[in-house]
Parts: structure tokens; sequence; C-alpha cells
């Protein structure tokens, strides 16, 4: 119950930092171009408010429902759905009064206030607290690869030594460059040290993610049994927490890997476990789960099987630093839609308990800024998305006025915000729906 709240603390606060800042940035251009602004509110205030108070022309609030927030700017057709206000003539205050190239400032304020909050703050943490980072050897057992890794040349004990033409100094990111990145060549050293330049088509992230191959490379880590759940396949199958595993249908087990990936490409329906016990070695057979565990948790025996080096940074090597973060940040994730836009990538698209979870189970200032940056980003973009009740779609409505001169009438632009809030209500629910069936189900 603690990590719970201590997760859903930093979430509510982060978003209410998110929303917030992402307001005043349609709420400043707004009141610069002389535009009212009846309301300003951190959250949603249906039916409710848990705060207000009126200042000038605009009251500002704090809503019961903690699903984002809104300015309310008088003359746009937004989710308030205020029609009679649109049915009387036009004031100068107005928004549907303000030149086109003015509403279109308006309504980017907001997501260019989110990238712009997102670059300051890997800036920041870059300045504050610098960087940990894995070279080559750092990994001290190497990488344990995929079947579609393996196939491509890549070995067990594999060493990143180079992608592409540049040195990796941080092999820690390799798998999210494989998945995200065009990589057509990885430089390795093998684990018998011999080196070897090894060639990738240029669509094996989709590749290895359709194959279920993520992460491709793990790092290689000796372990030992900690518990045998009860009544699990490993413990109906007679497995003992102090047992040494020896071999899995007949493959030695030395690292955690060796034992997933036997489980994992395992083509029957049970495995055969050689186990020591007692000095004395015994076979097991054992029926996995469909999600490919047995019901066991291991404890690693070598806590320094990876190497962390730290980088501090200036004032001027952590503006250049968190600019290339955030320009990173930005194109790694709008590569990532084209794995949503699938079915395997669909069924893994979380609501608010998978954004809370990316929340470490502990306060750490740096892991809640750097999250908080992320999370700016995504929400930068996913407003630009071309869906009417997003900014992204109001963007494309007055593009299409600047550029014919024609703009939408009233009419059509209530019909288009209708559809599409209910596209969002949808998208909403299905997100947190696979939220749901993933806490029941897996």
């Amino acid at each position: 119950m603690i990590v719970f709240l201590i997760k859903a603390a930093q979430l509510l606060l982060s978003l209410s930092i998110l929303v917030v800042l992402h307001e005043l940035g349609h709420f400043i251009p707004a009141k610069l171009f002389k535009t009212r602004v009846e309301k300003f509110y951190l959250f949603f205030d249906i039916k409710y408010s848990l705060f207000k108070k009126k200042i000038g022309d605009t009251v500002y609030g704090i809503g019961w429902l903690p699903l984002g927030g809104y300015v309310k700017i008088a003359g746009m057709i937004d989710e308030s759905m205020d029609t009679e206000q649109m049915a009387k003539p036009p004031q100068p205050w107005e928004f549907r009064s303000k030149p086109a190239w003015q509403r279109l400032i308006i309504m980017l304020g907001g997501v260019t206030v989110n990238f712009i909050l997102a670059f300051i703050l890997y800036i920041i943490i870059l300045f504050v607290w610098g960087t940990d980072y894995s070279k080559k050897d750092d990994i001290k057992y190497g990488y344990s690869v995929t079947k579609t890794l393996e196939k491509y040349g890549f070995k067990h004990g594999d060493k990143i030594v180079s992608v592409g033409d540049q040195p990796f100094e941080e092999v820690r990111s390799i798998n999210s460059h494989l998945l995200l990145r065009e990589i057509s060549q990885v430089t390795v050293e093998h684990f018998d040290g011999t080196i070897e330049r090894i060639s990738l088509p240029e669509d094996i992230g989709t590749e290895l993610f359709e194959a279920g191959d993520f992460p491709a490379m793990t790092p290689r880590s000796p372990f030992k049994l900690d518990s045998v759940i009860q009544n699990s396949p490993a413990f109906n199958g007679g497995l003992l927490v102090s047992d040494k595993l020896l071999s899995v249908d007949g493959k030695p087990i030395e690292y955690l890997s060796d034992l997933t990936n036997a489980i994992k490409y395992n083509t029957s329906e049970s495995i055969s476990l050689k186990v020591l016990r007692d000095g004395i070695e015994k076979d097991l057979t054992i029926t996995p789960n469909e999600d490919d565990t047995i019901g066991i948790s291991t404890i690693g025996t070598d806590p320094d099987f990876i190497k962390l080096n730290h980088r501090e940074y200036s004032l001027g090597e952590s503006i250049n630093g968190g600019a290339a973060l955030g320009y990173w940040t930005i194109k790694d994730y709008l590569a990532q839609f084209k794995y949503i836009f699938t079915k395997k990538g669909a069924s893994q698209v979380g609501g608010f308990a998978a954004i809370g979870n990316m929340f470490p189970s502990t306060w750490n200032w740096k892991a809640f800024w750097a999250i908080t940056a992320f999370l700016s980003i995504m929400l930068a973009v996913l407003n630009l998305l071309p869906i009417p009740a997003l900014d992204g779609g109001h963007v494309v409505f007055l593009l299409f006025e600047i550029v014919s001169g024609r703009k939408p009438n009233d009419k059509f632009m209530e019909y288009a915000q209708m559809v599409g809030f209910f596209i969002l209500i949808a998208l909403v629910l299905f997100a947190n729906g696979n939220d749901i069936f993933k806490a029941i189900f897996d």
C-alpha cells in the first residue's frame, strides 16, 4: 500500500505540473493577444470544484477529476461545447475574432511549453545529478542474445564495441537502439575475444518486436534460487529452493538468461531440469506456465556483474547534453508509433496505471524529474495528433484556413469536436482497459 501511495503521489504531482504549464502555454499568448480566458482549471470540474476564485475575467480553480485540465477561451469551440456563446455575434475579445495566425500561436502554446520544459529538465538533471553509464567491459559476463540476433551472428557472451561507426559508451541502451534507431551494423567482441562486425537488416526492430524478442540483449548474471512459489509448476515438479540448477533439456545453466531462454524457446509442453541436491544429481520434469514462467524467484550471486561509471557536467556541457537528450527522446518516442499501430503493439498500450508504474517505489527526485520530462514530451506529441478535440486538431483546421483563406463553419467545428471527444474517450477507455486486463490476467 505504501508503494502504491508513493507512486500515486509522484504521478499526481507530475501530471499537475505538466497540466498547469501546458495550459499556461495557451493562457499567456491568449492574454497577450487580448483574448478573454474565462476559466483556468487544473483537473476537470464536472458538476463542482474543489477550489475556485475569480480574478478579473478568469475563474481559476481545481476540479475533482484528475484527468487533465483546461482553459476555456471565449469564442472558441472546445470541450465545453458552449454553443450558446457561439450563437451570439462575435466580440473583439473572442478567440474567433482574432487573426488566424494569432489563433494558431495560442493553440500551439501548450505543446511548445511542454517541449521547452522537457529540454530544461534534461539540462537540469545533467547539471545537478550527472549521468551513470556502462562501457563494453563494464558488462562483466557479456550479453545473452535472442534467437533473432543469433541468426545474424550474435553469440551469448558478446560485448558491444560500437554501433555503426561510432564507439558505444552507454552499452545498456543497446536494446532501445535496436528497436528504435536505424542500425545497420554492430561491432561486438565475442566471448573468445574475437571482434566481429555484424550487419543487420533495416527492419531489425520490427523483426525483434514481432518475434517477442525484446529485450534482445540481456546482461548475463550468475544466480541461485531464492524461493519456489507454492503450487507453481516448479513446486509441483519437485524443485527445492536448496537445489542447484545444472541444465535444462541438456543445456548447461550458468547464468539466469540460460534458464529463461531455455524455457522461452522450448518447443514441448514440459522441460527436463537437472539439479544437484545433497551432492546427487536429480532429473525433474516441469511444465511452464503460458507466460514461460515456472514459479521461482532468483537472486544474483555477483552484485558487480554490471559496473556503473559516473560523469559530472558543467553548465555548458549540460546544455549541450540536455539538448541532445531531449532531441533523441523525442525522436525515439515518435519511432514507437510504428509499433503501437499494430495488433501486438496496441495490446501493450497502457493508461494511468502503466504511467504510474514508471515511477520508482521510493521517492527519487532525479527519477521523478526524468520521468516528468519524458511525460512532458509524451503529452506534447499526443496533443499534436490531428484529432479535433486535441490541440493538433485545431491546428489542422487553422492551417487549412490560412492556406485556403476559408474558415470552417461553426456547425462543422461542433460536430468535429464531438467526434474527436468520443475518439479520445475511446482511447482512454482502451488504454486503461489494457491496464485492468493485465492486472487481472498477468
